[in-house]
């Protein structure tokens, strides 16, 4: 994909790796939207950085996604890129008493919200690309996420089909593989040893810059490339850790 001179939107804009996407982003000479649920981090990043448009969204509301969508078809129109980026991780067992409320949560936001504006997104007419940010998880599951790491797999198998069904329609679909970084996802502290954003950012675009559609960093690299037998001893070594 072109790195400049896009219009993107970045579900989960406001922090993390959707904030880091950002950044460079508008650095990089686009123009940026970001959407999320809690409108004064939106606020504090449109403070930092006052060329990004922002739009309150719960993407767990079929309704707002759809509200969302009419938005970007009425207002921006020459909306050209789709980073489907918002996400939850949620730490848990099958035990658990709320276990089914917390995994339809997950599944809604890591499975049903990208599907659903993907779908709507390729009725306008000027998308490009498409960039799906999926996880390492994807391909060694982390027992005490169990639902999120099975969500990431499914992203990832969706996004392979993806990209074959809409490469007549001249569609890029790129996979966006971090490992865990240094963010709040899951809740704050839990991973505060791993890698920052900003490197996992740094990586994400020089490899656009050499044309992948399928963009790793750190573990996710060497797990992309893993036998199975390679990711089983990496499953239980991971999950032993935990």
């Amino acid at each position: 994909m072109n790195l400049s001179n896009n219009k993107i939107l970045i579900t989960g804009g406001g922090s993390g790796i959707g904030l880091g996407l950002t950044e460079r982003f508008v650095q990089e000479g686009n123009t940026v939207i970001i959407c999320g649920r809690r409108e004064d981090v939106l606020q504090g990043v449109a403070a930092k950085i006052p060329s990004v448009i922002t739009r309150v969204c719960n993407v767990s509301e079929a309704d707002e996604r759809q509200a969302l969508y009419q938005w970007i078809a009425d207002e921006h129109p020459d909306l050209n890129v789709l980073v489907n980026n918002a996400g939850i991780q949620q730490w848990m067992s099958v035990a658990d008493d709320d276990f089914m409320e917390r995994a339809t949560a997950e599944i809604t936001v890591n499975i049903e919200a990208p599907l659903h504006l993907t779908s709507l997104s390729v009725n306008l007419p000027s998308l490009t690309a498409i960039l799906n940010v999926t996880s390492g998880l994807a391909f060694t599951p982390l027992a005490k996420v169990p639902v999120y790491s099975a969500t990431k797999a499914f992203f990832r198998s969706w996004t392979w089909s993806l990209r074959y069904l809409l490469a007549p329609k001249g569609i890029e679909v790129i996979e966006l593989i971090p490992p865990a970084l240094n963010t709040d996802l899951g809740g704050k502290g839990l991973h505060n040893q791993a890698p920052s954003v900003s490197g996992f950012v740094e990586a994400v675009f020089e490899q656009l810059k050499q044309g992948k559609t399928e963009i790793t960093y750190g573990t996710s690299e060497s797990r992309a490339n893993a036998s199975a037998d390679e990711l089983r001893t990496y499953f239980n070594q991971m999950n032993q850790a935990f």
